[in-house]
């Protein structure tokens, strides 16, 4: 017999445009797998929530191969930084940065993601969900 998933209020949300815009329940999400969400504009985002809770946004878009696939790729960590490896080619994305650790040129969008609850609090004090600290994060990006 399988038991149904409980569905919480708990969501995913990432930066956008300066607002926190939430693109799924946490609990459509699992540990070490990716989901593409649809974001306003029309722009594809691969969404990951690793083994330890936390949840990483970056573009969904492979820029080797042009594929949408980033969401189906593989989670693991060098160095400490967690990582996406493309399932086409295998490159690894920084999900932290969006940077490829195989190519320093290239550099997928990064979002800073959080976890909130049905009332917008955040639940994950840890992650930078400070306004002024998630701007920071993505103007380092950009630099």
């Amino acid at each position: 017999m399988t038991m149904a998933l409980e569905r919480t209020a708990v969501r995913v949300e990432l930066l956008i445009d300066q607002r926190w815009f939430a693109v799924c329940d946490l609990a459509d999400l699992t540990p070490g797998r990716g989901v593409a969400a649809l974001l306003p504009g029309g722009a594809q985002v691969a969404v990951f929530l690793d083994r330890a809770g936390r949840a990483y946004a970056i573009d969904n878009r492979d820029p080797f191969t042009g594929a949408y696939v980033l969401s189906r790729g593989l989670l693991g960590s060098a160095g400490g930084r967690p990582f996406v490896a493309s399932p086409l080619l295998k490159q690894r994305f920084d999900l932290e940065t969006g940077r490829c650790l195989d190519d320093e040129g290239v550099v997928v969008q990064a979002y800073p993601a959080r976890t909130a609850g049905a009332l917008g609090e955040a639940l994950d004090t840890d992650l930078g969900t400070d306004l002024g600290t998630a701007l920071g994060a993505v103007s380092a990006q950009v630099a």
